[in-house]
């Protein structure tokens, strides 16, 4: 009996615990690590194993004190009706990080407000320069998991266990003039766009 009761907490309650191999970005408890840009943190909140911002004014987004080239990042978002927000890579601290570096975006694809997008622009996409070869996201509300991976001028980016992107930034540094497609390294961030958001099990594994 014992036994089982362990088990049954271990599968119900989520955890800030990294897989074998993975580094925790997000301790669960409050934002050491993170870093605010554009503003304070006022916005972001630790609770309950989440990593929530309000979508209020603050700081434009959130990024970790340390900086990262090529690495195997994972986590889980929750995004509520209508919600945008996104995940930074090889970002700077200075300029627009969507552009001077990349932005992976997190969107309630199902949403109405959204439905005049271009397909760049959808959750899984290197925003405005890589659409994911089809969208596989569930409803607003409902927890769901991305992966990317950064390794030289390769990044490919999974949805819910489906591999959507996989960008050769070299080749498409060729046709769009987003600077961060040759960025090397840099931060990794949260977006704040004006909506909640959720995150949680954040954990990273740094790739040679």
């Amino acid at each position: 009996m014992k036994v089982f009761l362990f088990a049954l907490i271990i599968c119900v309650v989520p955890t800030s615990g990294a897989e074998r191999g993975y580094t925790s970005l997000f301790n669960g408890k409050n934002l050491d690590g993170w870093q605010g840009m554009g503003g304070s943190t006022t916005n972001w909140a630790a609770k309950g194993g989440m990593l929530s911002c309000t979508g209020q004014k603050g700081s434009q987004w959130i990024a970790t004190k340390k900086e990262y080239a090529n690495f195997d990042l994972r986590l889980e978002f929750n995004i509520p009706k209508n919600g945008n927000s996104g995940v930074f890579i090889r970002a700077p601290k200075e300029g627009a990080p969507w552009v001077a570096g990349m932005e992976i975006q997190v969107l309630d694809d199902h949403g109405d407000k959204w439905k005049n997008l271009k397909p760049a622009q959808f959750t899984g996409s290197i925003y405005a320069v890589q659409a994911p070869g089809k969208r596989v996201t569930k409803k607003a509300g409902e927890w769901q998991a991305m992966r990317i991976v950064c390794q030289g001028a390769k990044c490919d980016v999974w949805i819910n266990g489906e591999h959507g992107v996989k960008g050769d930034l070299a080749k498409l540094a060729e046709t769009h003039t987003h600077p961060g497609l040759k960025r090397k390294s840099g931060f990794i961030g949260l977006q704040n766009h004006a909506s909640p958001v959720h995150f949680r099990n954040i954990q990273i594994k740094v790739l040679k």
